[in-house]
């Protein structure tokens, strides 16, 4: 039994280095510029003073952990049991020893309270006077953005200019969402009824992933969104574009011609057209789903899950629940030929 015992130590030992080793790589992998999502590499004013309220809780753990375990060791090592050794005398209680433990943890609970409380209050606050208003709605599953001063209307993609703070006042036109771009910003609710609010100024060109970050039904993993990010003259000109009328259809194109057409009077159930839900400027509509009166120019559709090409948007107009389970937009039963004259026409919705 002790040989046994004394083969099988070793044995443990480099299992349990070989394990502890596996998770350290598992969870480096876990970081870096990989992972479009990222909490880890700040772009914004709010995000930096989050990520740097991280790093300093980060470094205060670091010195507990440190500190315990090296009082663990030496404590195990010093006051092991040895062959021969007499009974270690018993005492009871210390008063430094307790005064160290109650007022070292008071210290480090007061010394990451206060930047906390202070960050708290930074990206809480109210936005800078001359700010971009930016209304964003939530629905299932797909975001909406207004931006009332400018008259644009789009979905799903956020776009705002580089340098210039952004005041999103956020709701929800159904049940609770949450907005997140996390590395823009921090989460925001999206309630229906109530208004949250969020501001932050992005400092770096890009495109930059999001998505909804409160379960809200079937496809809540589906409801992703796009922040583009841009220089001012360029955010300029794709407010021009956005507020110009979408290019009417070329007579030439009758494929276009048969897709107007078939938007405006194909029957679904309930004998509706496609104007019941959405709405393209000039030809009016409904607001059930996403405004796409410009949405040739947008680079996804179904709210980012698939890319704004002939194929997907094919394959979202054939049967949009394969792609979205539990979609509101109801399969309807077209033809091929009205499929591709649709996908002509919104494509050329530029």
């Amino acid at each position: 039994m002790g040989r046994a015992s004394i083969r099988y130590a070793p044995a443990a030992r480099w299992a349990t280095v070989v394990a502890l080793g596996a998770a350290v790589a598992v969870l480096t992998a876990c970081s870096g510029d990989s992972y479009p999502q990222s909490t880890l590499h700040p772009l914004s004013d709010q995000t930096s003073a989050i990520d740097a309220l991280y790093r300093h809780v980060f470094w205060w753990a670091v010195l507990v952990f440190v500190v315990v375990q090296t009082t663990l060791l030496v404590t195990l090592i010093r006051f092991r049991n040895r062959p021969g050794a007499a009974e270690p005398r018993q005492i009871h209680g210390s008063t430094l020893v307790e005064i160290t433990w109650t007022l070292a943890p008071a210290a480090i609970i007061i010394a990451i309270a206060i930047p906390t409380i202070r960050t708290i209050f930074e990206v809480s606050g109210a936005a800078p006077a001359g700010a971009l208003q930016v209304d964003v709605i939530g629905h299932q599953w797909w975001w909406e953005f207004r931006y009332p001063e400018l008259g644009v209307v789009t979905a799903n993609e956020l776009h705002l200019p580089q340098g210039r703070p952004v005041a999103l006042k956020i709701s929800s036109a159904d049940v609770i969402h949450s907005f997140w771009a996390p590395r823009l910003s921090g989460k925001r609710d999206a309630m229906p009824g109530r208004i949250t609010r969020l501001a932050f100024t992005p400092d770096s060109l890009g495109t930059y992933l999001g998505q909804c970050a409160e379960y809200c039904g079937d496809s809540h993993a589906n409801m992703r969104l796009r922040v583009m990010v841009s220089s001012p003259a360029d955010f300029q000109a794709w407010v021009t574009a956005q507020t110009a009328a979408p290019a009417p259809s070329d007579s030439t194109q009758t494929l276009v011609l048969a897709g107007e057409d078939a938007f405006e009077k194909i029957r679904q159930p309930g004998n509706h057209s496609c104007i019941a839900c959405h709405t393209i400027a000039g030809v009016s509509g409904g607001v059930i789903g996403p405004n796409l009166t410009h949405v040739g120019s947008r680079t996804t559709i179904a709210a980012g899950v698939l890319p704004n090409d002939s194929a997907a948007i094919a394959r979202w107009l054939h049967d949009p629940s394969a792609v979205k389970p539990g979609s509101l937009m109801p399969t309807i039963d077209l033809t091929d030929q009205e499929i591709a004259a649709l996908v002509a026409y919104l494509q050329s919705k530029k």
